[in-house]
């Protein structure tokens, strides 16, 4: 059976599984998951925890043995089996497929492992770990989902967001599910619970380089090349990571082709704004940075940031520095002379 991690509380409500096989690029997720289903093992009198960790040269005819027998301490236990690769070779397939076969009575066996690819998801010991149990497949948030998401965390915390709370942390967090999670733990710190007010973020995140790097990209999309100039300098003397910054500008610059081509075809600006779920306090700066690029400037952007990530990753030559600047600057519709695709 393949369940989300939505479901997985309901699913654990009714009764555990031998086997969990949890597997995900939002680590933050699979470990959250992996964790419910501990939780309700223990409630269930499993007390005993073993965790295990797949490395170079371990021992898959040991772990086998080891479930084969029973705890000393305990007649009931919960062994978990950390998968970093993905990959548990051919001696580790075929031990799996194995303990898939015939899971012990008296443990529940949990997989984990990060993000897997379709060859693996469809491999032999994959299959057989979802025949003898559950799989919690946790894949990346869509844009939609993350507003549902962060209240329902917040709201888990004991924290009532606010009027326009939920869309500025979705903004400022999307595409990092974990350090969304570390601002709402700040803000249950900072706050303790009860209602949380948008100056509450604002006043929490003002001397973070998070929020200079989206003071960047506003400032950009708003026009101002001075601007830019003043806190793309103020970034880079603060030691701020060049993929930060890369960032923030590439998640507006994807953003600002996608409304382009709507616009282009015929549709109202301010439609494509609520259609793509635009927060209402960021629709002056869309409505801005629409009305000043065309769809073809949009497009340069994106070939601007995808050759600013190929210098960064060492796959390019140039500057990345003065990439980002070129970027940052293009976005408020200046072109330097010295900004060539």
């Amino acid at each position: 059976m393949k369940i989300n991690p939505e479901q997985l509380s309901n699913h654990l409500k009714r009764g555990l599984a031998p086997v969990y096989f949890v597997y995900g690029e939002e680590l933050l997720l699979v470990e959250e998951s992996c964790r419910a289903i501990r939780e309700a093992a223990h409630a269930a009198g499993f007390q005993e925890r073993q965790v295990l960790t797949v490395e170079s040269g371990f021992d898959w005819n040991g772990l086998f043995n080891s479930l084969q027998s029973m705890s000393l301490f305990s007649e009931r236990r919960v062994v978990e089996l950390r998968l970093p690769t993905g990959k548990p070779g051919e001696a580790g397939a075929k031990i799996l497929v194995e303990i898939a076969a015939q899971p012990p009575a008296d443990i529940v066996f949990v997989v984990s492992s990060g993000k897997l690819e379709k060859q693996t998801r469809e491999s032999k010991w994959a299959k057989a770990l979802e025949s003898a149990g559950v799989v919690i497949a946790v894949y990346p948030l869509e844009a939609a989902q993350w507003p549902m998401w962060i209240r329902g965390r917040m709201e888990l915390k004991g924290l009532k967001p606010g009027p326009g709370v939920v869309d500025l942390l979705a903004h400022l967090m999307e595409g990092n599910l974990l350090a969304c999670a570390q601002e709402i733990d700040k803000l249950v710190m900072l706050i303790g619970q009860g209602e949380v007010r948008l100056d509450d973020i604002e006043g929490n995140l003002s001397d973070n380089a998070r929020y200079n790097v989206f003071a960047l990209a506003d400032a950009s999309l708003r026009g101002e090349p001075v601007a830019v100039e003043r806190i793309l300098n103020s970034l880079r003397g603060e030691g701020v990571e060049p993929i930060l910054v890369l960032w923030a500008l590439a998640r507006e610059a994807r953003e600002l082709a996608q409304m382009a081509a709507l616009v282009a075809a015929g549709q109202p600006v301010m439609r494509v704004l609520e259609a793509r779920r635009v927060w209402a306090k960021r629709k002056p700066l869309m409505t801005a940075a629409l009305k000043r690029l065309s769809l073809e400037a949009s497009q340069d952007l994106l070939r601007r940031a995808a050759r600013t990530d190929r210098i960064l990753k060492g796959r390019g030559s140039g500057d990345v520095w003065q990439e980002l600047q070129c970027l940052a600057l293009c976005m408020s519709g200046l072109k330097p002379s010295t900004c060539n695709i």
